[in-house]
């Protein structure tokens, strides 16, 4: 598995990468000193593993796993136990309290070894999937995703714009959650508040995507796996 340090200390860095490095199963992808330097290395060349702090200066490990690709799986590693809960809010696949031991570090990184396993033994057919449920004024909504432009998200709600619908559907839930329940195949992630449908796009102005009167940035961390999308295609 490909992995990622994230951390601010530079000890707990080195710490990890000797960890890393005598793990047979294990291949370091890089080491950064900041979620933001992180997030800019990462677009567009996701990691299957993050060993990734919290307490870190501009984006701390919360808020950048957020971020991050819903394949991605995430070992929060910190001094400060009273993150542990929010750790998991985030389907964190463990939580390794500093100082931390190879033995810890060695049971966290077969957790993650065990979860891709039953992945690629369990392939998913995110192409087969045509609609999705949400729940919007408390009823369950039918989705039918090929009618689907973009989601928008607005703090604990989504609103998704549907063709032919001037009306967006409006529900409680992050888009984490809903980038997680779209299938890659057809869905993309371009900004922190926006997801699009890929085949819907049609003009790209001056690095926004445009339907109708709406424009839609693309942001850094996104623009580098947005341009390759591109590529395949131009």
């Amino acid at each position: 598995m490909k992995c990622v340090i994230v951390d601010d200390e530079p000890l707990a860095l080195d710490l990890l990468e000797s960890y890393v490095r005598k793990t047979p199963f294990l291949e370091l992808a890089g080491k950064y000193s900041s979620a933001v330097q992180a997030m800019k290395e990462l677009a567009g060349h996701p990691a299957d593993l993050i060993f990734l702090d919290i307490q870190m200066p501009e984006l701390n490990g919360l808020e950048f796993s957020k971020m991050l690709p819903p394949d991605t799986r995430i070992v929060f590693t910190t001094a400060f136990d009273q993150y542990a809960l929010d750790g998991y809010k985030v389907n964190a696949l463990d939580y390794l309290l500093k100082p931390i031991s190879y033995v810890d570090f060695l049971h966290a990184a077969d957790k993650a070894l065990h979860w891709f396993e039953r992945m690629q033994s369990s392939p998913r057919k995110e192409e087969e999937i045509d609609s999705i449920f949400v729940k919007s004024e408390y009823k369950l909504v039918q989705i039918e995703l090929r009618n689907v432009l973009y989601v928008e998200g607005l703090k604990d709600y989504i609103k998704i714009y549907e063709e032919d619908n001037p009306k967006p559907v409006l529900s409680l839930m992050s888009m984490k959650a809903m980038e997680d329940l779209l299938p890659a195949s057809q869905f993309m992630r371009v900004h922190r508040s926006y997801i699009v449908r890929k085949d819907k796009i049609r003009v790209i102005d001056r690095g926004r995507i445009v339907f109708g009167k709406t424009y839609i940035p693309i942001s850094d961390s996104y623009k580098q796996a947005f341009q390759e999308y591109l590529d395949k295609r131009s």
